[in-house]
């Protein structure tokens, strides 16, 4: 796997150094007073860049009308399946990032990470998961503890993969449109909070469907931002649902955002009809190009398998 990132400018260099400081610094605290073996003994395996920043295909426009910048994307290993536990380990790194990107202002760009066991990308690997293909492919390792490589892809034949993109379309995509029928009658009864959930729900649902069509795989993760930007990372027509160029319309996604744990447990949580029905809008074009997205892909390695089976 590469190591080097003489493709990116000098300032980028030094924002993955301090992300990486941050990881081990959190990561250190979280596991300082540990008292069973298993995690005196955990450790991050490697700290691997994919994404944009390691193609080399980075946008950073913050001065433009849409403002947009990609995200340092973070696959962190570890030697524990415990530790891949994000609400329990590493719910403090995400807050201290979003803290040094979006309030100190110490990080210029914004940072998305999972984590997953060694053994977990192998299988990833040894399935065909083009995801972890791609992280093999492209992925430059900005950490690791010591020089073991992973292992070999085997990438699926045509009609298998034809097969699972078929099945994970015909599960996620009906789900997503019971989701959004049953936010709408929540809408329709006065019912806003659970349905903003609920519409929360039928979004997730989507970047699920999207992201498992096409790539094989998805986080495990409820965090809408963090799903569209992995999504959007497979299509630019995915980029186009949300509008960016406001405040307001910024604030109604971070809204709906917010939804999976405030409409249901904060009593300060408040979403208006007018929300929900600009809302209601940009999921149903969600929905619209998820369908052809996948429509496409599925499509595709339909030819596929007709011509290579």
């Amino acid at each position: 796997m590469r190591t080097d990132l003489d493709h990116l400018p000098p300032q980028k260099q030094r924002e993955l150094e301090r992300v990486v400081q941050l990881i081990f610094e959190e990561f250190d605290d979280a596991f300082a007073l540990a008292r069973h073996d298993w995690k005196k003994a955990g450790r991050i395996l490697k700290v691997i860049l994919y994404g944009s920043y390691a193609r080399g295909t980075w946008v950073d426009e913050p001065h433009t009308a849409k403002g947009y910048r990609s995200d340092f994307d973070l696959l962190m290993i570890v030697s524990d399946k415990r530790l891949t536990d994000r609400v329990k380990y590493w719910a403090k790194l995400d807050e201290r990032l979003m803290r040094e990107y979006g309030v100190t202002g110490t990080l210029q760009t914004p940072v998305n990470f999972i984590v997953h066991t060694l053994q977990e990308v192998n299988d990833g690997l040894a399935h065909g998961r083009y995801f972890f293909m791609d992280v093999k492919a492209e992925g430059i390792a900005v950490y690791q503890s010591d020089d073991t490589e992973l292992h070999t892809p085997k990438p699926k034949t045509a009609t298998q993969a034809l097969a699972m993109a078929q099945e994970y379309f015909d599960e996620w995509f009906p789900l997503a449109i019971q989701r959004f029928e049953i936010s709408k009658l929540g809408q329709e009864r006065g019912f806003l909070k659970p349905a903003a959930f609920d519409l929360h729900q039928t979004t997730e649902f989507l970047y699920h469907c999207v992201l498992l069509v096409c790539t094989f795989y998805t986080p495990h993760n409820h965090n809408l931002a963090f799903l569209r930007t992995q999504a959007e990372r497979i299509d630019a027509r995915l980029t186009y649902v949300w509008p960016r160029d406001t405040k307001r319309d910024r604030a109604r996604f971070e809204k709906l955002k917010d939804a999976y744990v405030k409409a249901r447990y904060s009593k300060h949580y408040r979403v208006t009809k007018d929300e929900l029905e600009w809302l209601n809008a940009q999921v149903e074009e969600l929905g619209r190009v998820v369908h052809e997205v996948c429509s496409e892909r599925i499509e595709k390695l339909r030819t596929d398998a007709s011509k290579f089976p």
